[in-house]
């Protein structure tokens, strides 16, 4: 079979092309995952809704119901195949997303917006769900050097991951403040279980955090993630998002047959 091994922003995937096929693509994820250490898989199916539909499972075999770096990668890997023009619709689990090819590599997509947005779930930590059903993120601000302090803090986020406060798990956003409109970012993502070089949902979310708090200048984020740096542009009225959008990069490493 033929494998697209992709990368968003330093977040990777194998992406097939599995129209017509009826295929274990949980059992897939696990054994190709394991060729490059992706973070996840991702298959491209028809759809009556969309241009195409999105599975995508996380490297241990789960399935998860969206990733926004995955997002724009899929974008792109529909676009080299023809599935899609320049502007495009997709089906993911948590409701349709919308795509568009800026150039060869830069990509952005309408993220599902937030069903459940609460600033105070825990402690310090705000929790977002991201689409309906909605995917799971705790968000909290680091007051130092996030990035120098990473080892440090993932015993810390992987408890967070797994705490009561968030039932259906979460996906760990910590954020540094750098200037009015610009962070970093560090993500310990559920089903991968370590931290990945970025997260798109998790921007997404850090973005819905700070503009819901009044403190996003020009509705614009500016996210640096190890991976690379994302753009994240909320609208929104009577203090609820009704839209994120994202951008930033998407490459092809390599293509495998496996």
């Amino acid at each position: 079979m033929k494998v697209t091994y992709m990368n968003g922003a330093g977040n990777d995937f194998m992406v097939i092309d599995a129209r017509g096929q009826r295929l274990d693509f949980s059992a897939l994820a696990k054994k190709y995952c394991a060729v490059t250490g992706a973070d996840g898989f991702m298959a491209v199916d028809d759809s009556d809704k969309a241009d195409f539909r999105l599975h995508f499972y996380n490297s241990d075999g789960t399935r998860a119901g969206m990733c926004g770096n995955g997002a724009r990668c899929i974008c792109r890997f529909a676009h080299s195949l023809g599935i899609a023009g320049d502007a495009m619709t997709v089906e993911t689990d948590t409701g349709l997303v919308y795509g568009w090819r800026l150039d060869e590599n830069q990509y952005r997509v309408r993220l599902n917006s937030p069903t459940t947005l609460d600033l105070n779930r825990k402690d310090k930590a705000a929790y977002v769900e991201l689409g309906n059903p909605g995917l799971p993120h705790a968000v909290v601000e680091y007051p130092g050097d996030l990035w120098a302090d990473a080892d440090s803090l993932r015993e810390t986020m992987r408890a967070l991951r797994f705490d009561p406060a968030f039932p259906k798990g979460a996906n760990v956003n910590y954020y540094q403040v750098l200037r009015p409109g610009e962070v970093r970012v560090l993500t310990f993502e559920r089903g991968v279980e370590d931290f990945t070089l970025a997260c798109g949902t998790g921007c997404g979310s850090v973005a819905s955090v700070l503009w819901a708090k009044g403190q996003l200048p020009g509705d614009t984020l500016v996210a640096h993630n190890r991976g690379g740096t994302l753009k994240v542009t909320v609208g929104g009225e009577n203090g609820t998002v009704t839209s994120l959008l994202q951008e930033g990069p998407t490459e092809v490493v390599r293509v495998y047959e496996l």
